[in-house]
């Protein structure tokens, strides 16, 4: 990699606020410049501002292309994942920009980062010696190379498969990211007494554990009511499928998480109960749902459900601290635009569907509704099977 000289450097400060597109347009006026490689380096602070800003805020720090920088975790999941292990070792196996191996040094006296593209490993040692980050040891090999040559234990194993395909496009099946975890895995046991692995948040939490089959515990991992990454800390002793606690995470901007715990044995035993909308309305947050935590939340809460499929729920009192979001339901209306526009005297409003046969677009389209305001509809079905829409304002 290359060291920018305080030249480029005070170029890419004076202008990390500015639009690249115009940088590129005047790039004739600094002809002593490597005027494309610098508004490189400013696009990619302008994305790291927000996800990593103790990168972004180093003026001396590098960034690798715009790609890893959205690959990468952001700070905020990077802290969290790092607070579920700890000791003594830890070996980040897919070290990439090295985002997740910093706040790893947090929690363990020594971190190995293993990246197997040099200039990344190189960016990523060059930014941890910046950030004073000094029991990070840096390494360019790829994750299986590292393994078969590493001679010691470690407490812990943490990979992030590549989910990027030959010609770009996403992966989400185990088999098919890089490395493949499920070929590696007797291998990791024998390297560790933990694997902490991240996986896609489209794949499908049943089929991992039965494909992994060492899961102790399972994390979805949500920032802002949108799902991130699913965790999975896995040992060669483990509870039964049924008995793996799933932690569903919602991570908020200047507030405590928002946490729950179950088992698929509790939702599968969980008995709800379905009553007609009340007074409070009731939208869980993203993790909750991608951990499958469905009958179980309602009972857990002592929250009623309006129907098996909506996931919606409801009460007479306002539950304080629901793990997600909470109306107050002013009216309960037919699909019926002429009904709906009397409730919307702006016709503005904030559309959601949960178990409804039309999408967002299609109920935009046929009542005229525009996105916005104050009042938000529940396009749903409620427990007589019938369609009905819920007009709520947030509690």
């Amino acid at each position: 990699m290359r060291i920018f000289t305080p030249e480029e450097q005070d170029f890419i400060l004076r202008h990390q606020q500015q639009d690249v597109a115009q940088l590129m347009l005047q790039a004739g006026r600094y002809p002593q410049l490597p005027v494309q490689e610098l508004v490189q380096q400013i696009k990619a602070r302008q994305k790291a501002t927000q996800k990593l800003p103790t990168w972004a805020a180093h003026p001396q720090a590098v960034f690798p292309v715009s790609l890893s920088v959205e690959q990468s975790s952001s700070e905020v999941t990077a802290a969290y994942k790092a607070s579920l292990v700890g000791g003594r070792l830890l070996v980040d196996l897919t070290g990439g920009f090295g985002v997740d191996s910093f706040y790893f040094a947090r929690r363990f006296a020594e971190v190995v980062h293993v990246e197997q593209h040099l200039e990344l490993q190189e960016v990523a040692r060059y930014n941890f010696g910046l950030l004073g980050a000094a029991n990070i040891q840096s390494i360019n090999a790829t994750a299986e190379d590292f393994l078969h040559t590493f001679e010691g234990r470690a407490d812990v194993l943490y990979l992030d498969p590549a989910r990027r395909g030959h010609h770009d496009q996403k992966l989400h099946l185990l088999q098919d990211c890089e490395p493949d975890v499920l070929h590696l895995l007797p291998l990791l046991f024998q390297k560790a007494d933990a694997v902490l692995l991240k996986t896609s948040p489209m794949l499908d939490i049943e089929q991992a554990l039965q494909e992994l089959g060492h899961v102790e515990h399972v994390w979805v991992v949500a920032l802002q009511n949108e799902v991130k990454e699913v965790l999975y800390l896995l040992k060669p002793t483990s509870p039964a499928l049924a008995d793996v606690p799933r932690t569903a995470v919602n991570l908020l901007v200047n507030a405590e998480p928002q946490l729950l715990t179950l088992t698929r044995a509790q939702e599968d035993a969980a008995v709800p109960t379905y009553t007609d909308p009340q007074e409070f309305v009731y939208e869980p947050n993203a993790a909750l749902l991608k951990a499958g935590a469905y009958r179980y939340l309602g009972q857990h809460l002592q929250l009623c459900k309006l129907h098996p499929n909506s996931h919606l729920y409801t009460s007479a009192q306002l539950l304080p601290q629901f793990p997600g979001r909470s109306f107050r339901c002013l009216a309960v209306s037919r699909y019926n635009k002429k009904e709906l526009l009397k409730q919307l005297p702006q016709k503005k409003a904030n559309i959601t569907v949960r178990n409804f046969p039309e999408s967002v677009a299609d109920i935009r389209r046929k009542t005229g509704i525009k996105e916005g305001g104050h009042t938000y509809l529940f396009f749903t079905t409620d427990r007589h099977q019938k369609p009905i829409v819920l007009i709520c304002e947030k509690a």
